[in-house]
């Protein structure tokens, strides 16, 4: 009697095992989909990161392009310039800022140069992008979209954006 008692016992270790060995494979499983949806979201964030970064750089070099123009434009006989450029209101699924700084402080910008900065909202990123001019320069802010850049003796300033 008790090697069937001993018998017995077997058979329901047995059937537990298949049951835990289930339970840890579903664990498990969870375990990995987790792991690997979080690299994944990590991974499209730094891909929106480097797209917002891409696309302010080139809109900030037809910016810096076109007041270097308007400043070139405006001459002792008609110092009053407007130059209107439609740019693209969102960049990575972001709007974004522009504005024209004096003596930027940035990343390959000596601290003497002019430039236009451009500031994603929803990425993490910000663009210098260098001009020159002899003129002042007006810090105002203003959203991305169709600028408008306005050269007098007053200086360069930008108005408009996201029209």
């Amino acid at each position: 009697m008790i090697s069937n008692h001993e018998s017995s016992g077997s058979n329901r270790d047995r059937g537990m095992s298949i049951a835990v060995t289930h339970v840890l494979t579903i664990g498990i499983t969870t375990i990995l989909i987790a792991m690997l949806l979080t690299s994944a979201g990590g991974l499209l964030e730094t891909e929106t990161d480097r797209s917002a970064e891409r696309s302010l750089e080139t809109i900030g070099e037809r910016i810096a392009g076109e007041v270097e123009s308007a400043d070139q434009l405006a001459d002792e006989d008609d110092p009053d310039v407007t130059i209107t450029a439609a740019h693209p209101r969102t960049v990575a699924n972001s709007g974004y800022t522009v504005a024209l700084r004096e003596n930027c402080e940035a990343p390959l910008l000596d601290g003497e140069t002019d430039c236009v900065e451009l500031t994603a909202s929803n990425a993490d990123t910000v663009v210098h992008v260098p001009f020159t001019t002899d003129r002042d320069i007006n810090g105002n802010e203003v959203a991305g979209g169709t600028i408008e850049i306005e050269v007098d003796d007053d200086g360069i300033r930008l108005t408009g954006g996201n029209r």
